[in-house]
């Protein structure tokens, strides 16, 4: 699986993908994950990426020219599954969205920056406008870092015991139970009695039961 980021300020994105799951997934050859310097397609000796807005207005609006260039040399050389553009106004990502994800084979994603981008963008070059919440953030860089690595831990040979992922949370669309585990007791505060039983059946009816009650009271949608 192949992902392509385009980014303002990829130095953002080295911290992310240097470490923990990304980064096994990517020295196993799961995944190929390529940042792209937008800078590079920029206008002129300054390699401007950005200008003010027509009709006035505050902030600066990234240009067309650079992303459009930017996508017609990846696109030359592959077909994209989705061409998604990180922004708040997106569709909320969801673990329902991530297990779809894993059956693309290229994905590339833009990474919001300044005011707003050209909407000729999101109009002509875009396939999905993804959010990672309903908050504003200076760019789409660790946004873009987020999605890809919900998608990424659920792909095989990425996490070590693949059954752990069964019990993550959201991943039957609702909550794991309350987990514990040493001390059995610690200030007073102690380990409900049913988990140290043994008796596999009433742990798992008890978990089960917890679970939907927090879910009942979160009351989660998706």
């Amino acid at each position: 699986m192949r992902f392509d980021i385009v980014s303002v300020i990829p130095e953002i994105l080295k911290g992310p993908f240097s470490n923990s799951i990304l980064k096994k997934a990517i020295t196993k050859g799961v995944i190929e994950v390529y940042v792209h310097d937008l800078k590079q397609y920029g206008i002129g000796k300054r390699k401007q990426v950005d200008d003010y807005p027509y009709g006035g207005g505050d902030g600066m609006v990234l240009r067309i020219e650079p992303v459009y260039q930017c996508f017609y040399n990846l696109l030359s050389e592959r077909n994209y599954d989705e061409k998604i553009f990180m922004t708040p106004e997106g569709k909320v990502f969801s673990q329902k969205d991530a297990q779809e994800f894993t059956q693309k084979k290229n994905i590339l994603i833009l990474c919001g920056r300044y005011k707003g981008i050209d909407q000729r963008i999101r109009d002509h070059l875009i396939s999905k406008e993804i959010s990672i919440g309903h908050y504003v953030l200076s760019g789409g860089e660790l946004a873009a870092a987020v999605i890809v690595e919900a998608i990424v831990r659920l792909l095989p040979g990425v996490i070590n015991n693949p059954d752990s992922i069964l019990t993550d949370s959201f991943q039957k669309n609702i909550p794991p139970p309350p987990l514990y585990t040493r001390p059995r007791i610690y200030k007073g505060w102690e380990v409900p009695k049913i988990l140290l039983s043994g008796h596999h059946k009433k742990i798992k009816d008890w978990q089960n039961k917890k679970s939907l009650q927090d879910k009942n009271k979160k009351k989660i949608k998706f």
